[in-house]
Protein backbone atom coordinates (compact mmCIF):
# COMPACT_ATOMS: atom_id res chain seq x y z
CA UNK A 1 0.00 0.00 0.00
CA UNK A 2 1.36 3.11 -1.08
CA UNK A 3 0.82 6.56 0.66
CA UNK A 4 0.19 9.22 -1.63
CA UNK A 5 1.60 11.90 0.90
CA UNK A 6 5.00 9.90 1.36
CA UNK A 7 7.85 12.37 -0.01
CA UNK A 8 10.42 9.53 -0.93
CA UNK A 9 7.12 8.25 -3.03
CA UNK A 10 5.60 11.16 -4.41
CA UNK A 11 8.33 13.97 -3.62
CA UNK A 12 7.76 17.33 -3.62
CA UNK A 13 8.24 19.39 -7.24
CA UNK A 14 11.03 21.84 -7.28
CA UNK A 15 10.87 24.84 -9.33
CA UNK A 16 13.93 27.36 -8.74
CA UNK A 17 14.82 25.40 -5.71
CA UNK A 18 11.59 26.47 -3.92
CA UNK A 19 9.50 23.43 -3.01
CA UNK A 20 5.66 23.51 -3.96
CA UNK A 21 2.84 21.76 -2.09
CA UNK A 22 -0.32 20.27 -3.68
CA UNK A 23 -1.72 20.38 -0.66
CA UNK A 24 -2.08 24.04 -0.07
CA UNK A 25 -3.53 27.13 -2.15
CA UNK A 26 -0.85 27.78 -4.48
CA UNK A 27 -2.04 31.40 -5.23
CA UNK A 28 -4.23 34.38 -3.84
CA UNK A 29 -6.49 33.80 -6.86
CA UNK A 30 -7.41 30.05 -5.05
CA UNK A 31 -7.03 31.33 -1.39
CA UNK A 32 -10.04 33.96 -2.39
CA UNK A 33 -12.54 31.50 -4.14
CA UNK A 34 -12.19 29.33 -1.55
CA UNK A 35 -12.91 32.34 0.93
CA UNK A 36 -15.62 33.50 -0.79
CA UNK A 37 -17.53 29.43 -0.66
CA UNK A 38 -16.96 29.69 2.56
CA UNK A 39 -18.74 32.96 2.91
CA UNK A 40 -21.12 31.98 0.47
CA UNK A 41 -22.16 28.82 2.34
CA UNK A 42 -22.53 30.51 5.67
CA UNK A 43 -24.52 32.66 3.77
CA UNK A 44 -26.90 30.03 3.24
CA UNK A 45 -26.60 28.20 6.59
CA UNK A 46 -27.71 31.40 8.60
CA UNK A 47 -30.67 31.74 6.15
CA UNK A 48 -31.80 27.84 6.38
CA UNK A 49 -31.59 28.34 9.97
CA UNK A 50 -33.06 31.94 10.10
CA UNK A 51 -36.33 30.56 7.90
CA UNK A 52 -36.07 27.34 10.32
CA UNK A 53 -36.09 29.73 13.58
CA UNK A 54 -39.01 31.86 12.04
CA UNK A 55 -41.24 28.41 11.43
CA UNK A 56 -40.88 27.39 15.09
CA UNK A 57 -41.44 30.75 16.40
CA UNK A 58 -44.54 30.84 14.37
CA UNK A 59 -45.24 27.27 15.90
CA UNK A 60 -44.58 28.87 19.81
CA UNK A 61 -46.54 31.93 18.99
CA UNK A 62 -49.58 29.96 18.16
CA UNK A 63 -49.53 27.86 21.12
CA UNK A 64 -49.63 31.29 22.91
CA UNK A 65 -52.27 32.20 20.95
CA UNK A 66 -55.00 29.24 21.67
CA UNK A 67 -53.67 29.01 25.22
CA UNK A 68 -56.96 30.70 27.47
CA UNK A 69 -54.85 31.59 30.50
CA UNK A 70 -52.31 33.20 28.95
CA UNK A 71 -54.50 35.24 26.36
CA UNK A 72 -56.47 35.88 29.88
CA UNK A 73 -53.18 37.39 31.51
CA UNK A 74 -51.83 38.98 28.25
CA UNK A 75 -54.88 41.06 27.68
CA UNK A 76 -54.20 42.21 31.98
CA UNK A 77 -50.56 43.23 31.18
CA UNK A 78 -51.70 45.11 27.93
CA UNK A 79 -54.67 47.28 29.98
CA UNK A 80 -51.38 47.79 32.69
CA UNK A 81 -49.28 48.92 29.99
CA UNK A 82 -51.89 51.49 28.82
CA UNK A 83 -52.62 52.68 32.38
CA UNK A 84 -48.10 52.91 32.73
CA UNK A 85 -48.27 55.10 29.62
CA UNK A 86 -50.95 57.42 30.35
CA UNK A 87 -49.03 58.08 33.48
CA UNK A 88 -45.61 58.75 32.10
CA UNK A 89 -46.93 60.94 29.59
CA UNK A 90 -48.88 62.62 32.12
CA UNK A 91 -45.29 63.27 34.06
CA UNK A 92 -43.35 64.14 31.52
CA UNK A 93 -45.61 66.92 30.86
CA UNK A 94 -44.06 68.61 34.42
CA UNK A 95 -42.01 71.06 33.41
CA UNK A 96 -39.30 70.19 35.24
CA UNK A 97 -39.60 66.34 33.76
CA UNK A 98 -39.96 67.61 30.34
CA UNK A 99 -36.94 69.64 30.84
CA UNK A 100 -34.76 66.37 31.90
CA UNK A 101 -36.40 64.70 29.03
CA UNK A 102 -35.29 66.86 26.35
CA UNK A 103 -32.02 67.30 27.63
CA UNK A 104 -31.23 63.50 27.80
CA UNK A 105 -32.92 63.40 24.50
CA UNK A 106 -29.79 66.09 23.26
CA UNK A 107 -27.19 63.62 25.17
CA UNK A 108 -27.89 60.38 23.70
CA UNK A 109 -27.59 62.55 20.01
CA UNK A 110 -24.57 64.27 20.81
CA UNK A 111 -23.20 60.90 22.12
CA UNK A 112 -24.12 59.12 19.23
CA UNK A 113 -22.52 61.94 16.91
CA UNK A 114 -19.18 61.53 18.48
CA UNK A 115 -19.00 57.84 18.50
CA UNK A 116 -19.61 58.29 14.93
CA UNK A 117 -16.85 60.84 14.45
CA UNK A 118 -14.81 58.93 16.59
CA UNK A 119 -14.98 55.46 14.61
CA UNK A 120 -13.95 57.57 11.67
CA UNK A 121 -11.21 59.35 13.14
CA UNK A 122 -10.08 55.75 14.55
CA UNK A 123 -10.50 54.05 11.17
CA UNK A 124 -8.17 57.11 9.76
CA UNK A 125 -6.12 56.73 12.69
CA UNK A 126 -5.23 52.87 11.95
CA UNK A 127 -5.01 53.10 8.18
CA UNK A 128 -2.44 56.05 8.86
CA UNK A 129 -0.23 54.30 11.54
CA UNK A 130 -0.88 50.55 10.94
CA UNK A 131 -1.89 50.53 14.48
CA UNK A 132 -4.61 48.84 16.06
CA UNK A 133 -4.49 50.09 19.46
CA UNK A 134 -4.17 53.77 21.00
CA UNK A 135 -3.43 54.85 24.60
CA UNK A 136 -6.42 56.92 26.23
CA UNK A 137 -5.88 60.03 28.10
CA UNK A 138 -6.52 57.79 31.38
CA UNK A 139 -2.99 56.44 30.12
CA UNK A 140 -5.19 52.84 29.43
CA UNK A 141 -4.35 50.77 25.98
CA UNK A 142 -7.65 50.56 23.93
CA UNK A 143 -8.08 48.06 21.30
CA UNK A 144 -9.40 49.39 17.72
CA UNK A 145 -11.80 46.39 16.47
CA UNK A 146 -14.04 46.81 13.20
CA UNK A 147 -17.35 45.43 12.95
CA UNK A 148 -18.24 44.07 9.78
CA UNK A 149 -21.35 42.21 8.91
CA UNK A 150 -23.22 41.46 5.23
CA UNK A 151 -26.10 42.76 4.37
CA UNK A 152 -28.68 42.74 1.37
CA UNK A 153 -27.71 45.28 -1.20
CA UNK A 154 -30.52 47.14 -2.64
CA UNK A 155 -31.50 47.21 -6.15
CA UNK A 156 -31.95 51.27 -7.32
CA UNK A 157 -33.90 51.97 -10.71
Amino acid sequence: MQNQDDPIINPPTVIDAEEVSTDIPSNDAEVLLNMENLIKNHVSQIDKIGAELAEQKTMLADIFANDPIYQEHEQAAKEANKVKIQTKAQILKQPQAAQIAAQAKSLTSEVKELRQALSDYLREYARMTGANEIQGEDGEMREIVYTVKLVKKSIRH
